[in-house]
C-alpha cells in the first residue's frame, strides 16, 4: 500500500509522480501532438467542450461585464449600475509599473515561455515536493486568463461556477489547449491586458482599472510602483490580501511583489527597498452601484430605465438576451430626464409631503409633443431601508414596471376625457343641464361597445355638497367639477365613445387590464397611473395628438455600437379644434375653478382637480403648451388612508383635497421647471357658453373687478383680502384650497 504522510495526504513520491504526470501532459499539449477523442483517453465527457480543436470567440474577446452608465438628457451622470465593477481599459492606460508587478508575481517568463511553462512546471513541481506541499503553483498567465474567462461567462450560476473551475482532467486538458491558441490568435501583450481587465481585485474590484479607483481613488495609468505591487498582490488571494481589512497581511505581500520584482530585473533592488519602507496608503472610493445612488431623487426613474431594458424586446428578443445584455452591462443609457425639471419636481414633492408622513406623494412630468419623460419624484426616497421610510415601490407607473398593484382611482381627472368624447360627437360646450345635487339615472342609460346594457341597476350620483345644484354648461362643469353634469353627459356622449377616447388619448389602467365598461368610469372610479395622466394631458398641450411616454433616448454598447431604442408612437386622438376648446374650458380650472392655487400668472396654463371617494386619492394634473405634470397625493401601503382630518407634511388638513395639496406641488413644480423666457400660448378659440351661464360668469367678473383696487391680487388669487398677506391654513371656508374645506367638488367617485 502507498505510503502517506502524517495528516493525510500525498507523498513526496506521489506527489512527485502527480507533477510528472501533468508534466508530460504539457509536454504532449506542447508539442502540437493532436489529442485523441476524450473517450479514448479514458475522461469523462464532462469537463470537455464541443468543437475542441477550434477556439471559442469569446476567448479572444470575452464579454466582460462592465458598469453601465444611465445619463440625463444632457449628459450628466444619474446613476452607474454593474453586475460587476469594472471598466475595461486598454493596456496603454495601465500603468508599468503594474504590467511589470503583474508578470513578476503571477508569471515572471511570461515574455519567454509558450501557452505553457514547461520549465516552470518542472521547478514548480521541485519546489513542492521539497516543501511537502503546494508551495508554488506553475498556470501560466495565458492559462489563468483562459480560466477567468470561463468564470466570467459562468455570471453569478454557483453550479457554472463550479464547472468553470473543476480541477478535472479533462478541464486541464481543455484550458491547456485553449491556452496555446489563444498566444497563436492573440499575442502576449493582447494577452496581458485581457488578464489585466478581468482579473478579481477584491472589494467587488474586477479590472485593474476598478481595483485602482476602489483602492486609491485614482486611473490604473497613474500607478505608482508600490500601488501598483499592493494590486498585483492581491490577486492571489483577494480576502486574505484585502488592505482595507488587514493592513499588515497587505504590506507583506506587497512587499514579497516588490522583492520579486526586484529579483527579476523588472525593478532595481534600491527602488524595491525604499517602496517597501514605504507604509500603504489607501484612498478608498466606496462603491457606488445602483439606482440608490441616482441624483436629485431620480432613483425611481432610474429603476424605469432598467425595467424597460429588461423588458422591450428592443433589447434582445427573449428575456434571456435582455438580462444578459444588462448583467454585461458596458452600457452609456440616454435618458430623457431633464436635470432642471427632475430637481423641481423632488423639490415640489419634498415640499409640502414628508417621508414619514402616512401617505406619500408622485409627481411625473411629460413633454407634450414627444411623450419625453422629463421628471419623476416622490415624497419617500428610493432604497431598501424602511427605517428611513425608503421604497423600491414606484408610484408612477403601472404595476409591470415596478408600480402599485393597481395603480390609483383618478377622481375627476378624468372628466376632461369625457369632455373630449362629447365634443368630438358634436356636442357643443353651451350643452347644459339642469341638475340637482343628486341625480338616479336608470340601469339602461349606458350601454357597452358590444350594445349590451353596462349596469342592472340604477346609478345614484351625487355632488360634493348640496348648494351644487342648477343649471351648467361645459365650462362652468369642469370648472367646478360637477358629478351629476359629467354623469348626464357621459350618458350623452356614451359610455363606449368615452371609454375609446381614454384608450386614444393614453388612459391605462395601473393593473395593465382593459378598461371596464362602467358607467362611473366619468367619475375617475378606474384606478390609473400619475405617468399615463401626465400623458394624457399632454395630449390636450399637443393640439390633440397622444405621444406614447419614453424614457430612453439612445444606448451604446461597450464597443461604441447602438441599440435602436423604443420610440414615441404618436397618433391623433382628437381634432384640434376639440383640443383647443378643451384648453380653452380647462384654463377656466386655474383661473376661478377648483385648482386656483395652482395657477401660473406669467403664462397660459390649465388642469384639473381630482378627489376620490373618502378622499383616500387627491390629484392635480396640469400643463402649458409645453409641458404636462400630474401630481397624486395618496396611500403607497396596504392601507388607504382617507384623507381628513389628518396633518401632513407638518400642516393640519380637516379636509384634503385636489386643489389644496395637490394643486401647490403642481405650481412648485412646474415654476422651477418652465424657463421665464419660453412663454407659448394656446391656441385661441371662442368656447360657446349656455347664454344664462355666460351672463351669470360675467356679471361675477364684473363684481370682482369692481371690489379690486389698483395693485390687489387678480380674480381667483386664494387670499379673500386684497393687499394683506395671510398666512396659508388661517381661513376655511367655501372655495378655499387649504384643506379646512371647500365649496367646489373637485370630484368624489361615486360608487365603487
Amino acid at each position: 500500500m502507498p505510503k502517506k504522510r502524517s495528516g493525510g495526504g500525498l507523498t513526496k513520491t506521489q506527489q512527485a509522480a502527480k507533477f510528472l504526470g501533468v508534466a508530460a501532459l504539457s509536454g504532449v499539449v506542447l508539442a502540437g501532438i493532436a489529442l485523441p477523442a476524450a473517450g479514448a483517453l479514458g475522461l469523462a465527457a464532462k469537463g470537455t467542450v464541443d468543437g475542441f480543436d477550434e477556439i471559442p470567440a469569446n476567448l479572444k474577446t470575452p464579454p466582460l461585464s462592465q458598469r453601465s452608465k444611465i445619463l440625463d438628457s444632457e449628459g450628466g451622470l444619474i446613476a452607474t449600475v454593474y453586475s460587476r465593477d469594472r471598466t475595461v481599459v486598454p493596456l496603454t492606460s495601465i500603468s508599468p509599473y503594474m504590467q511589470k508587478a503583474i508578470i513578476a508575481i503571477e508569471d515572471a517568463r511570461f515574455y519567454e515561455h509558450g501557452a505553457v511553462d514547461l520549465k516552470g512546471i518542472l521547478r514548480a513541481m521541485n519546489r513542492n515536493v521539497q516543501a511537502g506541499g503546494t508551495a508554488e503553483g506553475a498556470s501560466t498567465l495565458t492559462q489563468q486568463y483562459v480560466k477567468n474567462v470561463f468564470v466570467e461567462e459562468a455570471g453569478n450560476d454557483p453550479d457554472k461556477v463550479a464547472q468553470a473551475t473543476q480541477q478535472t482532467l479533462g478541464r486541464k486538458i481543455q484550458e491547456l489547449k485553449y491556452a496555446i491558441q489563444v498566444e497563436e490568435e492573440l499575442g502576449k501583450k493582447k494577452i496581458l491586458e485581457n488578464y489585466l481587465n478581468i482579473t478579481f481585485f477584491g472589494q467587488q474590484a474586477y479590472g485593474v482599472e476598478a481595483a485602482s479607483q476602489r483602492y486609491f481613488s485614482k486611473s490604473a495609468k497613474n500607478l505608482s510602483l508600490e500601488e501598483a505591487a499592493l494590486l498585483a498582490g492581491i490577486v492571489q488571494s483577494p480576502s486574505r490580501y484585502d488592505p482595507i481589512n488587514d493592513i499588515e497581511e497587505a504590506t507583506k505581500r506587497r512587499n514579497t511583489v516588490l522583492q520579486r520584482m526586484a529579483d527579476t530585473g523588472k525593478i532595481s533592488r534600491e527602488e524595491a527597498e525604499k517602496a517597501q519602507k514605504n507604509p500603504i496608503k489607501l484612498k478608498v472610493k466606496r462603491p457606488q452601484n445602483g439606482c440608490i445612488t441616482a441624483v436629485n431623487g431620480a432613483g425611481f426613474f432610474c429603476d424605469y430605465v432598467q425595467k424597460i431594458v429588461k423588458n422591450d424586446p428592443a433589447f434582445g428578443k427573449t428575456e434571456k438576451e435582455r438580462a444578459k445584455l444588462w448583467a454585461t452591462g458596458g452600457l452609456t443609457i440616454k435618458t430623457t430626464l431633464d436635470p432642471r425639471s427632475q430637481a423641481a419636481s423632488n423639490e415640489a414633492a419634498t415640499s409640502r409631503v414628508n417621508s414619514d408622513d402616512k401617505v406619500a406623494a408622485a409627481v411625473v412630468q411629460v413633454q407634450p409633443g414627444t411623450g419625453r419623460i422629463l421628471a419623476m419624484a416622490q415624497s419617500r426616497p428610493y432604497g431598501l431601508d424602511p427605517s428611513k421610510h425608503q421604497t423600491m415601490l414606484n408610484l408612477s407607473v403601472d404595476h409591470a414596471m415596478g408600480g402599485s398593484y393597481a395603480g390609483f382611482q383618478v377622481g375627476s381627472t378624468f372628466k376632461p376625457i369625457t369632455a373630449a368624447a362629447a365634443l368630438e360627437k358634436g356636442i357643443s360646450p353651451a350643452q347644459s343641464f339642469d341638475t340637482p345635487s343628486s341625480i338616479t339615472l336608470p340601469a339602461d342609460a349606458f350601454r357597452t361597445c358590444e350594445g349590451a346594457p353596462a349596469d342592472n341597476k340604477p346609478w345614484d350620483v351625487e355632488n360634493e355638497t348640496e348648494t351644487e345644484k342648477g343649471m351648467f354648461d361645459m365650462t362652468s362643469a369642469l370648472g367646478k367639477s360637477i358629478n351629476t353634469y359629467f354623469a348626464k353627459l357621459e350618458e350623452k356622449a356614451g359610455l363606449c365613445e368615452t371609454l375609446t377616447m381614454a384608450k386614444k388619448v393614453g388612459y391605462t389602467r395601473g393593473d395593465n387590464k382593459p378598461l371596464l365598461q362602467i358607467p362611473t368610469t366619468t367619475l375617475g372610479s378606474q384606478e390609473s397611473t400619475p405617468l399615463a395622466m401626465a400623458a394624457v394631458y399632454a395630449t390636450f398641450a399637443n393640439r390633440g395628438t397622444y405621444c406614447s411616454p419614453v424614457a430612453i433616448l439612445s444606448v451604446k454598447k461597450a464597443d461604441g455600437s447602438a441599440i435602436d431604442v423604443p420610440k414615441s408612437k404618436c397618433d391623433r386622438a382628437m381634432s384640434e379644434h376639440t383640443a383647443d376648446t378643451l384648453n380653452q374650458m380647462l384654463k377656466g380650472v386655474v383661473e376661478d375653478g377648483t385648482g386656483t392655487q395652482a395657477g401660473l400668472s406669467d403664462r397660459d396654463n390649465a388642469g384639473k382637480t381630482g378627489t376620490t371617494d373618502e378622499r383616500k386619492n387627491v390629484w392635480f394634473v396640469g400643463y402649458t403648451p409645453n409641458l404636462s405634470t400630474a401630481v397624486w397625493v395618496g396611500s403607497d401601503g396596504a392601507r388607504q388612508e382617507s384623507m381628513t382630518n389628518i396633518v401632513i407634511g407638518g400642516q393640519y388638513y380637516d379636509k384634503v383635497c385636489g386643489g389644496c395639496l395637490p394643486g401647490p406641488i403642481w405650481k412648485t413644480a412646474m415654476t422651477g421647471s418652465l424657463s421665464p423666457s419660453e412663454t407659448p400660448s394656446f391656441n385661441a378659440v371662442d368656447v360657446p357658453r349656455a347664454k344664462e351661464k355666460e351672463k351669470e360668469d360675467k356679471d361675477k367678473r364684473n363684481r370682482d373687478r369692481d371690489k379690486r383696487k389698483p395693485g390687489d391680487n387678480k380674480p381667483g388669487d386664494d387670499n379673500p383680502f386684497p393687499g394683506i398677506s395671510i398666512p396659508p391654513g388661517v381661513i376655511g371656508g367655501p372655495g378655499d384650497d387649504n384643506g379646512h374645506g371647500r365649496g367646489q367638488n373637485d370630484g368624489g367617485v361615486n360608487g365603487p
